[in-house]
């Protein structure tokens, strides 16, 4: 069987890894991704995958970076990306792998006109949601965990928006059966987006909205979630009942 990909982009702030944990056990843990059936390469750190056939899948992280940036190795990430969309690998990007595919494919991705976007909040399907099997288990409106400066501005050609917030008209994008983005983390639970939340206002105590992070309410978010580990259970990435338990 082929290993899953999951394309690390970045890492934690090392606060919340010390106190939570980096990005990639955060998928294991989040995806319920079995440990023995997935390929874990830190882009960022200068690691390459394997050919786009070589794996089941791919899951893309996020990262501090932005995509505006350029770096090397992002643009690197974004050619695999081309060359696996080319073959109909199934892809799942969160956050930077969110806008990274789009960039990738032709979209336009940038700061966000206002600003950032963070904490536990509500996203709305939208009517083109209704005909992707891969979101039927969810309901029109759910919570989910954010935090991002850039966002997708304009979707590249033939992707389609099946969910929006209030303050982004991108939370979701499909690239046919094969490929699904979220600008969302499904890998976040409460504790983790708390912990982010008390970061942010650490690094400014003295501001205004930095008071405001530390009164937003945080939570779990299991349709995030689910749409994660159903992702993974469809490569047959995920980790058995009696491994779990």
């Amino acid at each position: 069987m082929k290993p899953l990909l999951l394309m690390q982009t970045g890492d934690a702030p090392q606060m919340i890894q010390q106190e939570q944990a980096n990005f990639e056990q955060m998928f294991l843990k989040q995806g319920n991704i079995d440990a023995n059936r997935v390929h874990i390469v830190h882009v960022l750190a200068g690691e390459t995958p394997l050919p786009p056939e070589d794996y089941c899948g791919v899951v893309i992280t996020g990262s501090a970076a932005m995509v505006t940036e350029r770096l090397p190795w992002s643009e690197r990430a974004a050619e695999w990306l081309r060359q696996a969309m080319q073959i109909n690998l199934p892809i799942f990007g969160v956050c930077y792998g969110h806008q990274l595919l789009a960039y990738a494919l032709g979209g336009e991705v940038g700061y966000h006109p206002q600003g950032m976007e963070v904490g536990t909040l509500e996203i709305e399907l939208l009517p083109a949601a209704h005909s992707d099997k891969r979101l039927a288990s969810l309901p029109p409106r759910f919570n989910v965990n954010l935090i991002h400066a850039q966002s997708v501005l304009t979707p590249p050609p033939g992707a389609e928006v099946l969910a929006r917030s209030q303050h982004d008209a991108c939370q979701i994008l499909r690239y046919g059966a094969n490929a699904l983005t979220t600008q969302f983390h499904p890998e976040f639970n409460g504790a983790i987006m708390q912990r982010y939340l008390n970061w942010l206002s650490e690094l400014e105590p003295a501001n205004q909205p930095a008071y405001r992070l530390k009164q937003q309410r945080v939570s779990d978010t299991p349709f995030s979630q689910l749409l994660l580990q159903d992702f993974v259970a469809s490569l047959g990435a995920q980790q058995s009942l009696a491994e779990v338990g």
